[in-house]
Order: structure tokens, then sequence, then C-alpha cells
């Protein structure tokens, strides 16, 4: 995989999966979700984020309910990776079985809204032309890389099932 560029959009603190995916839409298709994503917090996101962009997050990203909703929503919107302080576990875990790159980035509270990145998630690097500034962070292993070029867990289990790596 390469590099993920895009424009940053920042959130702060503790943003829960209610504010990514607001529970009143789950009823409605994941792409009629995914129109009201954030719109709590920015409600032109939904409209304004470009394929390729970066979520940007401060402490405990993706926290409050296990719905998988919300990361799908981001990777629906062309979201190409998020970079968070921290991330609630369960947010962490949906977005990469559903092959949405996340990485910590402890500095991530430096980088501002609109500031242009570039997301390297095999290197563990974050560029923010911007500022001119390289942030080292822990690289996604390889594993789970694989498994997000497949597009995510299902999709990979899939291929390797039918590549006969994995028996029924």
């Amino acid at each position: 995989m390469t590099a993920i560029a895009g424009r940053a959009w920042v959130f702060g603190d503790n943003i829960d999966t209610d504010v990514i995916a607001p529970g009143a839409y789950l009823k409605f298709s994941p792409e009629e979700m995914a129109r009201h994503c954030f719109e709590a917090i920015a409600p032109d996101f939904a409209t304004k984020v470009e394929v390729g962009d970066i979520v940007v997050g401060g402490r405990n990203f993706g926290m409050g309910s296990s719905r998988e909703q919300a990361p799908q929503a981001l990777k629906i919107l062309g979201v190409g990776a998020v970079v968070a302080v921290s991330f609630a576990r369960i947010f962490y875990r949906n977005a990469l079985n559903l092959g949405l790159p996340v990485l910590f980035l402890p500095q991530a509270e430096e980088i501002a809204a609109g500031d242009h990145l570039s997301v390297d998630p095999v290197a563990g690097a974050v560029v923010n032309a911007t500022q001119d500034r390289t942030y080292p962070c822990d690289p996604i292993p390889d594993h789970l890389m694989a498994m997000i070029a497949d597009g995510g867990l299902m999709p990979h289990l899939k291929k390797r099932i039918e590549a006969g790596l994995i028996k029924q």
C-alpha cells in the first residue's frame, strides 16, 4: 500500500461512535447513514470530505458503543486513514476489520484542520506538508496490512479460503 494523502479533518478527545454514526440513522442503508457522519459537530463533513482525506483525533477516538457503522461510514465517505492519540479498543479493531487504516499518533494534537497530510501505514510515518513536519508512529503490522489491502477481514478470509490457505 502506498501512502495515503489528503486534508486533515481534526476532532478532539472522546469522539464517540454516536457522533461518527448517529444512532437515528442506523435503520437506513450504510450510504444514507454515512451522509450524517459527524453532523452533530461538523455538519459539512459528509458533503466536503474527499477521497483520501485523513481524520485526526485526540484521545479515546471512537469511544462509546461497539457499532461497526462508525468506521464503515468513514470508509464509505472515502476517508483514507484515521490517526489519533489513542483509540477506543473496539473502534480500533472494527476499523481494521473493515479495511480502514488507523494509526496511533501521540503528536496528533499538533495537526491543524486543513493541513495536507501523507500517511504511510507500512513505514509508520505521518508527514504534514503544511507544517513541514514528519511524525514517526508505529506501523500497522504486515498481517493487518494484508487484511486492509484485501478490503477488510471478511474479504481477506474469503481470499485465503479460496486460495486453500484456510481449511473449512
